[in-house]
């Protein structure tokens, strides 16, 4: 006599988390809007995409730049840790009091500038392409 056989159960979201696996990156691209120039918004909009993606990179490089920086700062000057301020180190100041103040300006930079760039890339302002540059 032979075993049972045995049947996989899975959830449906499994089994499209498990579909998606062989789709190429669709899910990366803006949707199709649709509209009496289907293609040039498209175009549009991807434009518009890439543009985010390219800030979205400068502004991780700046972030890199500043912790690692900092981090470098602090292991290439240890005299930073002696000296003290209220009693507590300067290499801590540096951590906690200066590190997120930058992290914010940083933050709200890169916001302001996508916000920016979706409202060059609107319909009727501007050239439409979203390739101004932000100062």
């Amino acid at each position: 006599m032979s075993a049972p056989r045995r049947v996989r159960i899975t959830s449906p979201q499994t089994r499209i988390a498990l579909a998606r696996r062989h789709r190429p990156a669709q899910h990366l691209l803006p949707p199709t809007i649709q509209g009496p120039d289907d293609r040039d918004t498209t175009d549009a909009a991807r434009a518009l995409f890439a543009d985010q993606r390219r800030q979205a990179a400068r502004t991780l490089a700046l972030l890199g730049a500043v912790l690692f920086g900092l981090s470098g700062l602090l292991a290439a000057a240890p005299a930073l840790s002696r000296v003290t301020l209220a009693g507590v180190p300067l290499s801590w100041l540096l951590l906690m009091g200066g590190s997120y103040p930058v992290l914010l300006a940083i933050a709200v930079r890169h916001v302001r500038r996508a916000e920016r760039l979706e409202r060059a890339s609107a319909p009727g302002t501007g050239t439409g392409t979203g390739t101004e540059r932000a100062p």
